[in-house]
């Protein structure tokens, strides 16, 4: 590949990489805004944050067939075009336009989320690691940068949330423009692939490893997003502002972003990810057991754990994509597979969380549970980073 080239991919990839998560984030601190503005229930409100996290359970598997039919990079444009076009029609004044946008966003999201893995495996295989890392770091400085200026944005401008939300439009129609030099040579590349990317899908579904790749996504997204929807809550109820648990949420994201480089470059070097595993399962222990204790004084030190564990949690996830494959259509379907898994898990983390504390009235017996998730995950993990690859014999 030309270094030109490579140098429009890589820039491509991380643009879309920015449009992974912002649009989601900017959500957030401005739900209370759009329930005033439609007089909609609180129940309602919360398909906001729950619908994409199904499109992408629905959506995943679906994305490496698509790209198998007309390639990766047909399919990240249709996808980047369809996002372009739903933050535009969730941002209409009209309720149905924010359900639809909102779904219509989820199904773009999915489908990028599925690629950009495997296509990092099948265009930069000597710097798999680095390229990752700098993938998850930009997605999740996006989210973080989204969140943060959520409310500046809509105080600032006299269409208020609506007009902030739209905002986000032009990141990811600047991503649509910057992926146009890609779909020149995509029919080369697809055809070189055609004979030795043969595998069928069901082939992961009869596998162990895939399973508890599959798996570790999708605890460590239960995680994720149990983490984003209670914590300010679990912090205000100790006691905390409104304002500073939102600032201790930020903290939570803002210090993953180093994790979230740093690990997928050591994974990368190394032929097993189980001490990373280890390493990762033990600041995520840590983390909730702290909040267990109720110290107050605690709850930095537990967000800045919680924060480290949540960014390697999610790199090493997408680095088993591609270190458990053989292959990189092999990678696609193993990231359908997961994610599809992960976040079926996501969605009803938030759920499950809420459910157990309004059923006790404490947070304590949900805190438990994610500590019980968290030995569960560093037990799977274990498994997902041991130096196999699903391939017959290596894998036994």
């Amino acid at each position: 590949m030309a270094i030109t080239s490579s140098w429009l991919l890589l820039l491509g990839i991380l643009l879309i990489a920015a449009n992974l998560r912002a649009p989601l984030t900017a959500v957030g601190p401005i739900v209370s805004e759009i329930q005033r503005s439609f007089g909609i229930s609180s129940a309602l409100t919360e398909l906001l944050t729950t619908l994409p996290l199904l499109a992408f359970a629905l959506i995943s598997p679906l994305a490496p067939r698509i790209a198998q039919r007309i390639s990766m990079e047909n399919t990240l444009f249709i996808a980047m075009v369809v996002l372009t076009g739903a933050i535009v029609i969730r941002s209409l004044p009209a309720i149905a336009a924010l359900f639809v946008g909102t779904i219509l966003l989820g199904m773009a999201i999915a489908v990028a989320n599925v690629l950009l893995p495997s296509m990092i495996k099948r265009d930069f295989p000597a710097t798999v690691g680095l390229m990752t890392g700098l993938y998850s770091v930009v997605m999740n400085l996006g989210a973080a940068l989204a969140s943060g200026f959520s409310i500046p944005i809509t105080e600032k401008i006299s269409f208020g949330w609506q007009g902030m939300l739209a905002c986000w439009a032009l990141l990811a129609l600047i991503a649509t423009i910057a992926w146009v030099p890609q779909l020149r040579s995509f029919a080369k590349k697809d055809n070189n692939k055609a004979a030795t990317d043969g595998e069928k899908n069901g082939g992961l579904l009869r596998s162990g490893l895939a399973w508890k790749v599959a798996l570790f996504m999708g605890l460590q997204s239960f995680c994720f997003y149990v983490n984003i929807s209670w914590l300010p809550e679990i912090l205000s109820d100790r006691g905390m502002s409104h304002v500073d648990a939102g600032w201790m949420l930020s903290l939570l994201q803002f210090v993953s972003l180093p994790a979230t480089f740093i690990i997928p470059v050591i994974a990368g070097k190394q032929a097993s990810q189980r001490l990373l595993v280890i390493l990762t399962t033990i600041l995520l222990l840590l983390g909730y057991l702290g909040l267990l204790s109720g110290n107050v004084d605690l709850i930095p030190i537990c967000m800045i754990l919680l924060g480290i564990a949540g960014g390697s949690g999610f790199s090493l996830a997408v680095m088993f994509f591609v270190l458990r494959t053989s292959s990189t259509r092999q990678s696609a379907q193993l990231s359908g597979m997961a994610q599809s898994l992960g976040y079926l898990l996501a969605a009803a983390g938030p759920l499950l969380f809420g459910l157990i504390h309004d059923l006790t009235n404490n947070w304590t017996v949900s805190l438990v549970m994610l500590v019980a998730v968290a030995v569960i995950f560093g037990y799977i993990g274990f498994g997902a980073g041991a130096n196999k690859t699903i391939s017959g014999a290596q894998e036994k």
